[in-house]
């Protein structure tokens, strides 16, 4: 019998539904702009390597919803913070990682 899914459950089976590139293209940018305290990476960056890696077209990334890890690295243990900018505003879409325990 079917059971209603539990916000509990949300972000493992978001983990199971990514394709594994997509988690390995978060973990690499996250290590290659880790600076001690922070890894900040541009929204531009990733679509551009998940692009590459999987090779799919852009706008599919977005309605995948395959950016929409936040949930699964704050389990992981992250602090993540999505940054876009505004009506009026030009600046890149950002993530920022920082570790949960630190500010």
């Amino acid at each position: 019998m079917v059971q209603p899914i539990t916000p509990d459950q949300v972000n493992e089976r978001r983990v199971v539904a990514l394709p594994d590139e997509i988690l390995e293209v978060f973990n690499e940018l996250i290590v290659e702009k880790w600076d001690g305290c922070r890894a900040t990476i541009k929204q531009d960056d990733l679509v551009e390597r998940i692009v590459s890696r999987l090779d799919v077209e852009r706008h599919q990334v977005f309605k995948k919803g395959w950016l929409n890890v936040e949930g699964i690295y704050r389990d992981a243990g992250w602090r993540v913070l999505y940054d876009k900018p505004g009506y009026n505003e030009s600046y890149p879409a950002t993530f920022e990682f920082r570790h949960r325990s630190k500010s």
